[in-house]
């Protein structure tokens, strides 16, 4: 800015080189904008240079092209840069423009939706990677279907193993035992489970469920999740405040009671309401639920476990027994939504037993006089006679091996020996005559 200022004002590129203490050719160069100030001349050609056209023509085509993909693309068209080399290359010179597309999404106005008490339960998924071994979920993944009253934000949630239309059904079940009665509509996200994906109606187990209790289904429309504000934002309490913090050694019948107890204490937070600030317990009298239909909804809940070598299947805390002909095989476990006993059917299908279902999590054995009589039965008959030897037990030869080493060991018997009479002749013949 000085050299152009000086410039209009007369003076000379040599009165300006003494001025500011650069070259004349220097100066020259500025006034003809052959170089520009803080920009140094590269000292080796940019390499990049000449693929930064199609860069650009790509992310403008599409901006959330990943750079590795691109990377992909500029490799056989002779680009020999790393990803990193890309990536560098692209933020220095500012390639990937902004998506108009997608910037609405965040900067888009929202407005606070009103909730009449007693209007809308609100239902979503949260999925829990990582969960404690002993709980023998496929993956090692866990479920939680939460339900939040949208008018006070209460909220109560159910741990699934699977996240299918019985389990589904089986976990809402609890939910609204939990939170104590029904509401006009239930509010759900465009899950499979719910919607047909391919009529966008409700799935006919799920509408039968929701005719059972006498509620409507809705779904948000698509790209419109933060509909469902109330249950997302308790979905993001239970991940960060309750599982973040589980210990390993929990079983998941403690986890259901210790996220039922947790989903309680949250009932006393502070909530604002066209009266003032109150707390969600005090809106939730305002609720005016309608009760549960006194029978529950006929959803069988399917899910297989693998025979311990005692006969045993693990199911909800307990343990039940099948037939010893099982041990360490894998079964198929039912239970009717609301019954009071499972049934075990082998993978073909064919049932094995019949079990009165124990109060989860007891940790109690439930035997079956039959299974016990035919579990020691076998045992017994497949135990070998006398005690186990021990690694380092003496154990010299006995009796049959010290008589077989004689035999091996003792004198031989003579054997005969056969000449031929033909020796003898041969003999005589040869033997001198007296005279």
């Amino acid at each position: 800015m000085d050299i152009h200022a000086l410039h209009r004002q007369g003076i000379t590129i040599s009165e300006i080189a003494r001025r500011t203490g650069h070259d004349r050719k220097t100066i020259r160069s500025y006034l003809r904008g052959d170089r520009e100030p803080g920009v140094r001349k590269p000292a080796v050609p940019d390499a990049f240079g000449p693929f930064t056209d199609y860069v650009t023509a790509r992310l403008i085509e599409d901006p959330h092209l990943w750079a590795v993909t691109l990377l992909d693309e500029l490799r056989p068209l002779g680009f020999e840069g790393s990803y990193q080399s890309l990536t560098r290359q692209i933020r220095s010179r500012s390639l990937r423009p902004a998506c108009q597309a997608c910037a609405h999404v965040t900067k888009r106005p929202n407005a606070v939706i009103e909730h009449p008490p007693g209007e809308e339960t609100q239902f979503d998924w949260l999925e829990l990677p990582d969960a404690p071994v002993q709980w023998a979920y496929p993956r090692k993944g866990a479920y939680v279907l939460v339900g939040s009253l949208a008018h006070s934000g209460v909220w109560r949630a159910a741990i699934a193993p699977s996240m299918d239309l019985p389990h589904l059904l089986a976990a809402m079940t609890t939910v609204l035992t939990l939170l104590g009665g029904l509401t006009r509509v239930w509010r759900f996200d465009r899950m499979r489970t719910v919607l047909d994906p391919a009529t966008g109606d409700l799935t006919a187990m799920f509408s039968a469920f929701a005719k059972h209790h006498g509620v409507q289904a809705v779904a948000c429309r698509p790209r419109s999740g933060n509909r469902k504000g109330v249950v997302e934002k308790n979905n993001h309490t239970a991940a960060q405040r309750w599982w973040r913090t589980l210990p390993d050694e929990i079983t998941a019948e403690q986890a259901q009671t210790s996220l039922e107890q947790f989903a309680a204490r949250q009932d006393g937070r502070r909530r604002e309401s066209p009266t003032g600030t109150t707390t969600a317990a005090k809106m939730r009298a305002q609720e005016r639920l309608r009760p549960l239909p006194p029978m529950a909804f006929p959803v069988v809940v399917t899910e297989p476990r693998g025979v311990s070598r005692q006969a045993l299947i693990h199911w909800r805390g307990n343990r039940y027994s099948v037939p010893p002909e099982l041990a360490m095989a894998t079964v198929n476990v039912h239970q009717h939504l609301g019954a009071d006993h499972i049934e075990i059917t082998t993978t073909s299908g064919a049932a094995v037993a019949r079990h009165r279902l124990a109060e989860p999590g007891l940790g109690i054995t439930q035997r079956t006089y039959q299974h016990v009589t035919a579990l020691e039965t076998i045992a017994l008959a497949s135990a070998p006679p006398g005690r186990p030897h021990r690694r380092k037990e003496r154990i010299p030869p006995g009796a049959a091996a010290l008589a077989a080493a004689q035999v091996l060991t003792g004198p031989r018997a003579p054997t005969a020996t056969v000449i031929d009479l033909a020796a003898y002749e041969q003999a005589a013949k040869n033997r001198n005559t007296l005279t």
